[in-house]
């Protein structure tokens, strides 16, 4: 079971092709959002396939093991904290975890640090600067309230 660090909220949404993705985002992130260093988007793309192409969402084992990855991370970026997962979109056969962060660097020792314990996993990551934090902005918009 994943732990919750902060205030976060879900909600459904579609992928480009109508598929369902699950949209969790966080909303305490103020102290974060107002220091200009936490300008740097990382995203964190695994793509899973399962047995039920039809559902695209992960199966069971599947769904587990990215549990512990998530609260993996989550533990080490609240010890120490150079970066905040803001968002979580599972669905039409990937898992994104969307974090800002003030170094790339600091941030990928960090990933190593919390991931190291679980088999190697098929990720791929992409940054890029975001100083006005729009992605967040577009992905609060999926929020029900």
């Amino acid at each position: 079971m994943e732990k919750e660090y902060g205030e976060w909220w879900t909600a459904p949404a579609e992928s480009d092709d109508g598929r369902l993705v699950m949209v969790s985002g966080r909303s305490d992130i103020s102290n974060f959002r107002k220091n200009p260093k936490f300008n740097i988007r990382i995203e964190i793309v695994w793509p899973y396939g399962n047995d039920n192409p039809e559902s695209k969402m992960p199966d069971e084992s599947q769904a587990a093991l990215m549990g512990e990855a998530t609260e993996r991370l989550q533990q080490v970026l609240h010890k120490d904290p150079a970066a905040v997962m803001t968002g979580i979109f599972t669905g039409a056969g990937e898992r994104t975890w969307v974090f800002y962060t003030l170094s790339t660097h600091i941030f990928q020792k960090k990933l190593n640090e919390a991931l190291e314990p679980l088999p190697t996993l098929p990720l791929v990551i992409t940054a890029e600067n975001d100083p006005d934090w729009e992605a967040y902005d577009e992905m609060k918009e999926f929020e029900i309230k």
